[in-house]
């Protein structure tokens, strides 16, 4: 009897009725033979029904079969009904309609221009504006360019002040790689590797490489997973790479190291990176070749040796401030110094990473930018040091922020995939990418076609750089390194605007030498080590 009245009740109507419908159309299929598909029909929900009753795995299923799977279904597909049908142009995340749409328009060489003003409440907090001047310029023609190498570099690069961030083949395809390195070519900006090594898909085309050497040493690396300068040397002799960049640590997943399935490692890869196919590729949360700041500097100038003295740097996203303050004393006490760093903030990461490390760890881009450009200014070696600036910069307003609170470049990584034809589904990590830029699959990478799409980077690069040279023209200046803190203007409260130079804090050249008594660098200089990353 209890049988019986469960499944009439409405958690089991679905199950119930399904069996009904099965039996009656069974029933008629005798008389009518058109009867039989919807039974089979029907005889598979019932199937799956009683299945979903004796599972023991989700609990909802046990109490509603067949009908909670339609609760599965719609939280597969939230994220696109969010993202098609109930988000605003402005409130998107990590990246808005708008912000999305103006890289599409610019990369497919489309109309770029908005109507009927801007939809941001610019009396809300924290707007932010750029003081236009009264007697602007008409913007410069020529390009934007600086020049990255110190004293000791033997062949300084001229990089554009926007270039391709830091992207390693596995993650993203064959075909997006090719893309990049072809729109970068063709624009004659630079392009980062990655960790993942220098592929042949980065040199198929030509394009000026940033070759970045993580902590895995992909691409130069011996059997044991160490650094191989034989190697090494070997690979940077090749003119496309143009500078050598140390990654510590990057924006999506600080401190933490990296893995590549073995059944993500296919033939290419291994080649690539210098491991056995098929194995899990692991990149250690930290580097083997030095393990204090001091033999971090003896690396780097060892890496300059054997690269024939090219540009050698390093990225970080800063963490323990004492940490790269020790960096810096290091530079002091031994006289040799980078030629640049690439400041990344924990909003940036094209990677999969932990929840924890996407959202809590690691120093904001505006921040970490802040920080190391006030110490390199406090010890008064920031002009011979050149400072890069990481972290969803994907306009030109994005680019003279960063430029005027102390960067010399920015590098995009996802307005660059955007450009690429990438929809923000958040499926890189799956393997499924629906418009094959980070997929591996050869079904979707052909999706990506080369030719047009690196095109549309070039487009994107050239319309950003145009758009910025608007920017820079409005202020009254010539050229963004003349952008400073005081052209930029913020609601910090309803009835308050500041300038940066009136929110933020900048350090006077020398004052970390003299004795500092700002909080941010007073204790952190005291306890700095040259001889250890930890605190004195």
């Amino acid at each position: 009897m209890n049988a019986i009245s469960l499944a009439f009740t409405p958690r089991y109507v679905v199950l119930t009725l399904c069996v009904l419908v099965a039996v009656v159309c069974l029933v008629l299929s005798f008389v009518y033979s058109g009867f039989l598909i919807p039974f089979v029909i029907a005889a598979a929900l019932v199937g799956l029904g009683l299945h979903d009753v004796l599972q023991k795995k989700h609990s909802i299923l046990r109490n509603y079969p067949i009908a909670a799977h339609i609760r599965f279904l719609l939280e597969e597909i939230r994220p696109e009904i969010r993202q098609y049908f109930l988000e605003s142009d402005t409130d998107g995340a990590p990246f808005s309609r708008d912000q999305r749409s103006i890289v599409y328009q610019r990369a497919k060489g489309q109309l770029d221009k908005k109507p009927f003003g801007t939809q941001l409440d610019v009396y809300g907090t924290p707007f932010e504006w750029l003081n236009h001047s009264i007697a602007a310029r008409s913007p410069s023609k020529a390009p934007f360019r600086v020049t990255i190498g110190g004293p000791d570099c033997k062949q300084p690069y001229s990089a554009s002040v926007f270039n391709i961030s830091a992207m390693s083949f596995g993650a993203l395809s064959a075909n997006a790689v090719r893309a990049l390195n072809k729109g970068a070519k063709k624009g004659g900006f630079a392009h980062d590797t990655g960790e993942g090594g220098f592929s042949p898909y980065h040199r198929e085309y030509g394009g000026d490489i940033i070759w970045e050497i993580g902590s895995g040493y992909f691409g130069c690396r011996n059997p044991d997973g160490t650094f191989s300068a034989e190697r090494f040397a070997e690979t940077v002799a090749n003119p496309q790479i143009k500078m050598v960049e140390i990654k510590l640590s990057q924006g999506a997943k600080p401190g933490h190291g990296g893995v590549l399935p073995g059944a993500k490692v296919s033939a290419e890869i291994a080649a690539t990176r210098g491991v056995p196919q098929g194995v899990d590729c692991i990149s250690p949360p930290s580097h083997s070749a030095f393990s204090t700041p001091l033999e971090m500097m003896q690396f780097i100038a060892r890496l300059r040796e054997l690269s024939g003295g090219r540009p050698v740097g390093f990225k970080l996203c800063v963490g323990h401030p004492w940490e790269f303050l020790g960096i810096c004393k290091a530079m002091l006490e031994s006289g040799i110094y980078p030629d640049f760093i690439v400041v990344d903030g924990t909003e940036g990461g094209t990677g999969a990473a932990p929840l924890e490390f996407i959202d809590h760890i690691g120093m904001p881009l505006r921040d970490g930018l802040m920080f190391v450009h006030n110490a390199l200014v406090g010890l008064d070696i920031r002009d011979r040091i050149r400072v890069g600036a990481s972290g969803k910069i994907t306009t030109a307003f994005d680019l003279a922020r960063a430029l005027a609170l102390g960067a010399d470049w920015c590098n995009a990584a996802r307005g660059f995939m955007f450009a690429l034809g990438c929809i923000q589904s958040q499926s890189c990590h799956t393997d499924r990418c629906p418009v094959g830029v980070t997929s591996q699959d050869p079904l979707r990478m052909r999706a990506l076609v080369v030719p047009d799409k690196a095109e549309r980077v070039y487009r994107f690069h050239r319309s950003t750089l145009k758009a910025l040279a608007e920017v820079v023209a409005a202020a009254g200046l010539e050229h963004p390194k003349d952008l400073q803190p005081r052209h930029f203007s913020q609601r910090v409260a309803p009835n308050l605007v500041q300038r940066f130079d009136q929110i933020y804090r900048f350090v006077k050249p020398g004052e970390l030498l003299a004795g500092t008594d700002d909080p941010r660098f007073a204790d952190a200089w005291r306890t700095a080590r040259a001889d250890s990353f930890a605190p004195g």
